[in-house]
């Protein structure tokens, strides 16, 4: 009995011994060279990795996809952009090689090598590809996006929607790096989403960019010849046209964008005004009459489009005028072009006038807060959102947004978002409304230096349901984001 207990003991711990197969720990995806340095020395128990990322920025490196996810304060890899991507700087040691920003990474642990550093960096500029040559945020055709101009950096930051991080970076302009820069101003998708325009403050040429690829499609000059700052460009339903709006000298280009051509009319001499200063534009339901802001009067000018020399200026300022300019910064249509909707900036008004598209009378004004600049709609909501870049409704932040409701003419909400918001775009897909953060002037420190002269911004969002700010949600940008775009 004693020989066939052990018999079977034996074969008990053989057959166990035999199941018991090596596993091999899970795939990273990166590239053997990039795993050895980021999974030896960032993916670690109490650091970057999936346990412990919560307590290290949100930061999870364990994985090349992952990666991607960025950290509480957005992306660290931008796939062929080395010089915008934050890994580089926290584990840099020599500013000669690039910037250098603190903690240094590996926390407690020896510094990267020169040589693991600039490896890290060719891989990036390369496209950051995984371990069989994949490039991450390609072979998606319809991708759902955001676009921001950073008017500081002549970079267009892209935003992948669904992870909410920047996939790509994108010079525009005519001369990377000038000094100052060209300031793109305004970015807009057009309509069918095929597209992505830009004008600038500091260069007279519109650039037309596929939202497919982000790549440059065109340069089309404006202007004339004579220099302009370009702050706005409407385009058309069928989003074959553009306007581009010169604060400077009062014209307007009419942009082809399909022939990639441009005819610069004006400027549009208004009584008691030597400049009429034009900003913000729009344009009516049938698209042959363009409206136009005089940002600092009290005016609006109406311009139809077979008949320039026939244009209007019109008097905001109703049968009860004020001591002082209005100031509008920018018009927007209501969803059914029965009223449109004009920003008041100067800060004795605060106001969101509305007047009736038939007549151009006069029906509210809309007390919002201090400084109001940039609209959009959401038709779902039926809300008018608005910043107001220079609030100080909320005591520990410069800027809010006010939420409107297009029934009543009267602000439904105020809701705190970060420094100094400027642009605005509702995204009725993802339920929210972005924010473009200048974070300027007495702003909050970035997290992030910057590659370019200044601060970084950065985005915040707006949930459409509850008209409260996503808590976790403060993807940093490059210098002054200005304007925001959504690709539908």
């Amino acid at each position: 009995m004693k020989n066939i207990a052990l018999i079977m003991i034996l074969v008990f711990t053989l057959s166990s011994c035999k199941n018991d197969k090596y596993t091999e720990p899970p795939a990273t995806h990166y590239p053997a060279d990039v795993e050895k340095i980021l999974v030896s020395n960032c993916a670690t128990s109490g650091c970057h990795n999936t346990a412990s990322k919560d307590a290290a920025a949100g930061l999870d490196l364990s994985t090349w996809d992952k990666m991607f996810d960025g950290t509480n304060n957005g992306a660290v890899t931008i796939p062929f952009r080395p010089d915008f991507s934050t890994l580089l700087y926290f584990t840099n040691t020599d500013s000669t090689l690039g910037l250098v920003s603190e903690p240094r990474m590996p926390v407690n642990g020896a510094a990267l090598s020169k040589e693991d550093y600039l490896l890290l960096k060719d891989w990036i500029f390369s496209g950051a590809p995984d371990k069989d040559g994949n490039i991450m945020f390609t072979g998606d055709a319809s991708r759902h996006k955001y676009y921001v101009s950073n008017q500081g950096c002549d970079v267009v930051s892209v935003f992948d929607a669904e992870r909410n991080v920047v996939m790509r970076m994108v010079d525009v302009g005519l001369n990377a790096g000038a000094s100052p820069p060209e300031s793109p101003h305004n970015v807009r998708v057009t309509p069918d989403g095929k597209y992505w325009v830009v004008v600038f403050l500091n260069s007279d040429n519109v650039q037309v960019y596929s939202t497919e690829t982000d790549a440059l499609v065109s340069n089309i000059s404006i202007g004339n010849g004579v220099a302009g700052a370009w702050n706005t460009i409407t385009l058309s339903s069928d989003s074959k046209m553009g306007y581009a709006v010169d604060y400077n000298l009062g014209r307007v280009a009419i942009v082809d964008l399909i022939a990639g051509t441009s005819t610069t009319i004006g400027p549009f001499p208004i009584t008691g005004s030597a400049a009429p200063n034009l900003h913000g534009s729009a344009l009516n339901k049938t698209n042959d009459t363009l409206y136009v802001t005089c940002q600092e009067l009290s005016k609006l000018i109406k311009i139809p489009l077979n008949n320039i020399f026939d244009y209007q200026d019109i008097n905001l300022q109703g049968t009860q005028p004020l001591p002082f300019a209005l100031k509008p910064h920018e018009v927007a249509f209501s969803p059914d072009f029965t009223k449109y909707f004009v920003t008041c900036q100067d800060t004795n008004v605060n106001q969101v006038r509305v007047y009736t598209t038939s007549n151009d009378q006069l029906i509210a004004a809309i007390p919002v807060g201090r400084y109001p600049l940039e609209m959009s709609i959401s038709p779902a909501k039926n809300l008018l959102f608005v910043t107001n870049q220079e609030d100080n409704y909320f005591p520990d932040v410069k800027g809010s947004v006010s939420a409107i409701d297009m029934s009543t003419l009267t602000e439904v909400s105020r809701i705190k978002v970060g420094w100094q918001p400027h642009g605005i775009a509702v995204d009725e897909k993802q339920g929210v409304v972005l924010v473009a953060n200048r974070n300027f002037s007495g702003g909050i420190a970035p997290h992030h230096a910057s590659a370019c002269a200044g601060s970084n911004g950065y985005l915040s969002a707006i949930d459409l349901n509850t008209l409260l700010k996503l808590p976790k949600y403060k993807p940093e940008v490059s210098v002054d984001p200005y304007s925001v775009g959504v690709r539908p």
